[in-house]
């Protein structure tokens, strides 16, 4: 059963804990929740068995979290300070992050924010895109969460916007508050934002993730950024690939 805390506006962040061992703090990708991106994909079992331990959480708008219906409610760095919500619940200082994708985003916001409460941090589904305006900018935005909204969704002729719609649709999730976070996206940080943070930061992504991009240009941008790409994956089936799991414990150890 999850753990909750409130933020400061009254939102309610579920999360849990397992194990014993260096924490690692896991951020899902958006639309999915804790238990779908990290749990069903073998991250708790495989993050046990190398000695770490697991704080876990769901973002606003997700899982067992509240899910404001309001695009005010939302943006990078207000689910970054809903992090450190999670980690004083926790008694946690500082931990090791890992996000994917939307989680990905979060954590450079979170680090951007408060460098003392991050050690190491692994961002996957994430990658040159993320330098771009792409997914990040309004009309791209707007566009996705029109297509979270539609009452049919056989109207939708975007290809990624149908697949967003797709993974939306799945029992337990609420449209419209997804619709509300996609609509308050932040932008990217800029590049001087990230060439200034001095963290070891690790990128990892499928060699065939579209959506991301790849890993080398956004790992070149940091002062101590490395880059691993996983072939043959794409954004969805990287995130439960051995490969990136074991990239990543590496990592952080």
């Amino acid at each position: 059963m999850p753990e909750f805390v409130m933020a400061p506006d009254g939102v309610s962040l579920a999360f849990e804990r397992h194990g014993e061992g260096p924490p690692i703090l896991l951020i899902h990708g958006f639309g999915s929740s804790r238990a779908q991106n990290w749990k069903s994909t073998g991250w708790y079992g495989g993050l046990a068995e190398a000695g770490f331990s697991i704080l876990a959480m769901d973002c606003r708008g997700h899982g067992d979290s509240a899910k404001p219906h309001e695009p005010a409610a939302y943006g990078h760095d207000r689910m970054a300070d809903d992090v450190t919500v999670v980690m004083q619940a926790c008694g946690l200082a500082c931990v090791l992050v890992l996000g994917y994708s939307m989680g990905g985003f979060i954590g450079l916001r979170l680090l951007a924010a408060h460098p003392d409460r991050v050690i190491k941090l692994a961002v996957a589904g994430v990658g040159a895109n993320y330098l771009k305006d792409g997914i990040s900018s309004p009309g791209a935005r707007s566009l996705l969460a029109d297509a979270l909204l539609a009452e049919d969704r056989e109207t939708i002729t975007d290809s990624r916007a149908r697949q967003f719609r797709a993974f939306a649709d799945q029992p337990g999730k609420d449209r419209i508050a997804l619709a509300a976070c996609m609509r308050a996206m932040s932008p990217h940080l800029s590049l001087e934002t990230l060439s200034r943070m001095q963290k070891p930061i690790l990128v990892v992504n499928g060699s065939e993730d579209d959506t991301a991009g790849r890993a080398e240009p956004l790992a070149q941008t940091f002062v101590n950024g490395r880059a691993v790409t996983i072939e043959g994956r794409d954004h969805m089936s990287a995130v439960g690939d051995p490969r990136t799991r074991r990239a990543v414990i590496e990592f952080f150890r």
